[in-house]
């Protein structure tokens, strides 16, 4: 039998107004909220809802039998809290029928897992915390952004308790593999690998309203034919889709929701069933080991990362952002750690990228700038700025190992204090218990290395035991200072 698992994906970055060099020292808010409020609403209205909708009557009209998957980036639902709070009640609606599983991922949908495995991780958790805050669901399965995936980057989704992740069926990786079975990964075996089905998930997404395309036009019932009539030993085609593509690309006049609703239908007829990843990853064995060297996405032909670090302006402008990542997470101010967040956003560094000049329109398309350089400009504006503002909680002279010693003092300063916490309380409650000891008032109690002696008269001499008990002290502060 089988499984056809459906993922859906949600992100909107916070994008950047029109900042200017003159700006910068003056003007501390980068983001552009008329074009975010209509974007999202417009999403809202004609893809994500209709969307949300249509998986709920195939739900109800299956009885359960429908499932998919759903990934919200954190930008995206902050926009959707504010904006169009009606289709985070959408979303509340699909967690409390079972059958969608809400991926984790990167909160500003970000390229953290290339540049930094400590600031990766941070995101990872708080998007996790705010899926659990806003729907209720503790995500199971890993999506990565744009399903980035490398062998280093498997050891830190393992590392961070995931036993499954979603990534790219990618030719160059799988060869003369089929991405239609479950693998796991060579750094990480614990960790199973979903692979997406690019050519079906094409066929939709692209080619559904193209009456160029020989298969035009695509119905449910011959789209289950080809699922079909795969090897009977392949057991699980992922379809991977941007929820944009539902309403918005493909607008509702296409069809594409009646194509939608009409798949289980079909799929029943042919024994193929839908499940969430979380099951195919329990029901299934992995065949094989994957390896993937070098990082992979589910983005171009070529599904590497050069749509974001393809140019000399990317890498500059990927290297500024990350250098001050160590100050940022030692910064206690509210809004610079925000802006940082919505700064990591990869759709900044996808209008930088000048592959459309030889490849076609595709990035251009999305981009709200004239050109990679007009992005590249603008951001690098706003950046500037911000690194302004980190400079004042933590100036350039203090390089990161200094501050990396200070946060290492401080730790141990803090564990030394839990730890006398502890020790007065064993003091107070020993004292408290025997009888035979005299009563002693609770505030005079303190630890041994705290307590000091009787005063003396002048020119005494220390007791030999408390001038061992110094030396002690002195050597365990310099343990501690190491």
């Amino acid at each position: 039998m089988k499984n056809v698992c459906f993922y859906f994906k949600i992100h909107q970055p916070y994008r950047l107004k029109r900042y200017r060099f003159f700006d910068i020292g003056n003007d501390h808010y980068y983001y552009d909220d008329f074009a975010d409020d209509e974007i999202i609403t417009r999403l809202a209205e004609s893809s994500y809802m209709p969307m949300c909708d249509t998986i709920l009557d195939m739900i109800r009209e299956t009885n359960g039998a429908f499932k998919c998957a759903i990934s919200v980036s954190g930008t995206a639902l902050e926009q959707l809290q504010v904006y169009v709070p009606e289709c985070v009640e959408k979303l509340h609606q699909l967690a409390a029928t079972g059958c969608v599983e809400f991926l984790a991922g990167t909160y500003a949908h970000s390229l953290a897992s290339l540049e930094d495995p400590e600031e990766f991780m941070r995101e990872v958790k708080a998007e996790n915390e705010l899926i659990f805050r806003t729907l209720g669901i503790h995500p199971r399965t890993f999506a990565n952004t744009e399903l980035i995936y490398d062998d280093d980057i498997a050891m830190l989704i393992s590392g961070m308790g995931f036993d499954t992740c979603l990534t790219a069926g990618a030719k160059h990786v799988l060869g003369w593999k089929s991405p239609n079975y479950v693998y796991n990964a060579a750094t990480a075996p614990q960790l199973k690998l979903l692979l997406t089905n690019d050519k079906l998930s094409d066929d939709i997404s692209r080619n559904f309203n193209n009456p160029e395309w020989p298969e035009y036009p695509l119905t449910a019932d011959k789209y289950m034919d080809w699922i079909a009539a795969l090897p009977a030993e392949e057991q699980v085609v992922n379809l991977y889709f941007s929820m944009d593509t539902f309403g918005s690309f493909l607008p509702a006049s296409t069809g594409i929701f009646l194509f939608m609703k009409a798949l289980p239908r079909f799929a029943a007829e042919r024994n193929i069933t839908f499940a969430m990843p979380s099951e195919v990853s329990s029901k299934l064995k992995p065949v094989d080991e994957l390896s993937v060297p070098y990082p992979m996405s589910d983005i171009d032909e070529a599904r590497d990362v050069s749509a974001w670090k393809g140019n000399d302006l990317q890498r500059e402008a990927l290297g500024k952002l990350y250098s001050v990542a160590e100050r940022v997470s030692l910064c206690d101010d509210r809004k610079i750690k925000q802006d940082w967040e919505y700064l990591q956003s990869s759709d900044h560094f996808y209008y930088m990228s000048t592959k459309n000049m030889a490849d076609g329109a595709s990035h251009a398309a999305f981009s709200p700038y004239d050109s990679p350089f007009a992005a590249f400009t603008n951001y690098m504006n706003v950046l500037a700025d911000f690194l302004v503002r980190v400079e004042e909680q933590y100036p350039e002279s203090i390089d990161n190992e200094e501050l990396n010693s200070l946060l290492l003092t401080i730790r141990n300063q803090a564990a030394e204090i839990n730890s006398l916490n502890k020790e007065v309380k064993t003091l107070r409650a020993n004292i408290i218990n025997d009888d035979t000891l005299p009563v002693i008032e609770a505030e005079e109690v303190r630890p041994h290395s705290l307590v000091t002696d009787a005063p003396r008269e002048a020119g005494e001499k220390a007791p030999k035991k408390r001038a061992a008990r110094k030396s002690s002290a002195k050597t365990a502060q310099k343990k501690t200072q190491k």
